[in-house]
């Protein structure tokens, strides 16, 4: 909750609520997930498959209509250096270059130049994120058995709509069309995949990935007087991620086979910048690694969308990351605060202090109530570098 230390600090730099409201209104609309959509994904699936995987999907994205250079200008004109705090001028304008990076990914959208603004934004697979994947790949699938149901949409909406309903979320939902994933978060909205058709145990995973994080992180960032955890601190993406793959740790639904899938995701980024050619990267996935069809195809797309998108390979490291922070960092739950990035948990957890900001009212289950974890989930987990 908001506390008068909080109010008073405000109160007194009204500079500081109009900068961060400038500043929030002209990135608004600067959504780079949702601009790499394809939004015929359905039809190229069905005509890879039917030309027998010997074609690359030509990927159609929504048109985009933003003057880059002008929101550029005005990022630049924002007058951070009025701040009253040095650690609020660190932050808005570290927030602010990175908006500056998402624009030049924003206008290459669909094009050549994409990939290597996805290379400056969030980097490529090292030799140790390549040797976490193989190490998870060659584990036995027999590690592990399930005898789930399977879900629907429509159960699956269900499911998470109770999940948050019980932890006191507020959020629309609804069942999308056009989705390459089975289930996302965007803002306070939860899309579920129309398609989507997955085990009782990965929807269970999905209510903690993307509820208990993605949603909970917008929840507390809402709630704050500024909006800048809003925007998120620079490359949030890895911390995220890996508390979302965390919390699913946590609460006891961490597969292998999903651990798989995010080391496919690495091998699939890899691929994707060596050979820029999507029917190799899924020839790959599909006799090497011997993953089924459609799961080869959606890994594929993710990696190839817009251009050429190399997040994908960030889940693991992620994961290995928050579960180190969790074991060693003090104020580790202000990860929480909104989209926080674990190298500014320092910073935040001081404009916490000072009253900018106010500690997240909503903590990931997960977190909160861990569950007691399978020795061997445990062996894997502790052994990713």
């Amino acid at each position: 909750m908001k506390d008068a230390t909080m109010d008073r600090s405000l109160n007194e730099h009204p500079e500081l609520k109009i900068l961060d409201q400038d500043l929030f209104e002209l990135v608004r609309g600067v959504e780079i997930l949702a601009a790499i959509e394809p939004r015929n994904f359905r039809a190229m699936k069905e005509e890879f498959f039917s030309k027998k995987f010997s074609i690359n999907p030509q990927f159609v994205y929504r048109e985009q209509k933003m003057d880059i250079f002008q929101r550029k200008r005005l990022l630049y004109a924002l007058p951070v250096e009025s701040l009253p705090d040095e650690d609020l001028t660190q932050l808005y304008s570290d927030i602010i270059e990175s908006y500056v990076d998402k624009l030049d990914q924003f206008r290459s959208v669909g094009t050549d130049d994409f990939v290597y603004n996805s290379l400056r934004y969030f980097g490529e697979p090292t030799d140790k994120d390549v040797n976490n994947a193989n190490f998870i790949l060659h584990l036995p699938d027999d590690l592990e058995s399930s005898d789930d149901r399977f879900l629907n949409a429509n159960e699956m909406m269900q499911y998470l709509s109770d999940f948050a309903n019980r932890q006191g979320y507020s959020y629309d939902i609804f069942i999308d069309d056009h989705m390459i994933a089975n289930a996302l978060v965007a803002g306070s909205t939860i899309k579920i995949n129309s398609h989507a058709n997955i085990s009782e145990t990965e929807v269970s995973a999905l209510a903690h990935h993307e509820l208990g994080v993605h949603l909970v992180t917008t929840l507390n960032a809402r709630s704050q007087t500024l909006k800048i955890l809003e925007l998120g601190c620079p490359v949030n993406t890895t911390t995220q991620e890996g508390l979302a793959i965390l919390c699913e740790y946590l609460a006891g639904y961490l597969t292998l086979p999903r651990l798989k899938v995010l080391a496919l995701r690495v091998v699939a980024v890899q691929s994707m910048l060596q050979e820029r050619d999507f029917k190799r990267t899924f020839i790959l996935l599909k006799e090497k690694y011997q993953v089924e069809e459609n799961l080869a195809f959606t890994i594929t797309t993710r990696v190839y969308r817009g251009g050429g998108f190399t997040k994908d390979y960030l889940y693991l490291q992620g994961f290995h990351q928050m579960l180190n922070a969790m074991e060693n960092c003090k104020n580790f739950n202000n990860l929480m605060t909104g989209k926080v990035s674990v190298e500014y948990l320092p910073l935040v957890s001081r404009l916490i202090a000072k009253g900018y900001l106010h500690a997240p009212h909503f903590i990931s289950p997960a977190i909160k109530e861990p569950q007691s974890i399978d020795p061997v989930k445990r062996f894997i987990a502790h052994a990713i570098k």
